[in-house]
């Protein structure tokens, strides 16, 4: 596969014109790229260009963009085939609904009319390449590549390739994402939901039990996170806060609270204790990163940061929901 180069020289085929193909284009063009969207939904097509222009405005308001609305928007061509779309790019971004049988009749027209160096990568956010692009003759250039929503917002993406994938591929891949301005994560192996969403839905399955059986209403579980697990997740992820959260570091948390969280897993069904092996090895990562010697520090850097925070919050203006013009 080509070196990518930065800037207009990289060409980006958007299959799917929905809410994260609209995103997609948005980062790849503000990355500098030529993008060819395309829907098979005529409608689709036609509002697109509006849509987009509406979320470039929306950067501009916070200063996320540097340049016109216009000047972004005129990289992105909307065009009526999916041959259109593909010829010539470096990246196909596939951007359909999460439909198994939908994704496979995609992709084999991808692979069939894609350069043949191209990056075929699908924006599935629970579906493996496997389970869509196993059959196809250029299966060794399939990879997901799944954003979180919207990406030119949340700059992380997970590339997850199929056991058929080529190295170079998911290589290719993260080069691309991250000269598009995106952090990408390499899954280490095909499983459902991959790291994003496993996450999510261990945490949204507790909230919804919680409701179940009467022990929070809605809006309180939602406050817990806002007020209290989301700020400090939004600096650092959850190893690193418990690391940070008691003296010794996570192996001493691990034991102090380790007993409870397999209390609390075994009474939903799981059983899934933090084994020494286990607890010494994500230890021992965090140790690297950061030593007990710099524990204090890296304590106070966090303060810092949530107080950053914090005066944001103060700082920005209260904005009314639903908003007033809708009332």
């Amino acid at each position: 596969m080509k070196e990518v180069k930065p800037g207009p020289a990289v060409r980006a085929a958007i299959v799917g014109a929905g809410s994260i193909g609209i995103a997609f284009a948005v980062v790849f063009a503000r990355a500098g790229w030529q993008v060819a969207l395309y829907d098979p939904d005529e409608a689709r097509r036609r509002l697109a260009p509006e849509e987009l222009k509406a979320r470039v405005e929306g950067l501009q308001t916070y200063g996320l963009v540097t340049e016109p609305a216009e000047q972004l928007v005129a990289r992105v061509a909307v065009v009526a085939s999916l041959e259109a779309a593909v010829s010539g790019a470096q990246l196909v971004q596939e951007c359909a609904p999460e439909v198994l049988e939908l994704k496979r009749q995609i992709f084999e027209a991808i692979d069939a009319a894609a350069p043949a160096d191209a990056v075929l990568a699908s924006s599935s956010s629970a579906l493996p390449a496997s389970s869509f692009a196993a059959e196809l003759p250029g299966r060794g250039r399939c990879v997901v590549a799944h954003p979180g929503n919207p990406p030119y917002l949340l700059r992380i993406i997970e590339i997850v390739p199929a056991p058929f994938t080529r190295a170079e591929c998911s290589e290719q891949a993260e080069r691309l994402y991250r000269a598009a301005g995106l952090v990408p994560v390499r899954v280490a192996r095909e499983v459902e939901g991959f790291i994003f969403n496993r996450l999510q839905g261990a945490l949204l399955r507790e909230a919804y039990c919680l409701v179940r059986d009467g022990v929070a209403s809605v809006d309180d579980i939602d406050t817990v996170m806002t007020e209290g697990l989301g700020p400090r997740w939004s600096i650092i992820g959850p190893f690193e806060t418990v690391d940070l959260n008691t003296r010794g570091g996570i192996a001493s948390h691990a034991h102090k609270m380790g007993p409870a969280y397999e209390r609390m897993g075994a009474e939903r069904g799981q059983h899934d204790p933090w084994t020494p092996d286990l607890v010494a090895r994500v230890a021992a990562a965090r140790r690297v990163a950061v030593p007990l010697e710099q524990w204090e520090a890296r304590v106070a850097w966090r303060d810092r940061m949530l107080m950053a925070l914090r005066k944001l919050r103060l700082s920005s203006p209260a904005e009314p929901w639903p908003p007033m013009e809708s009332r």
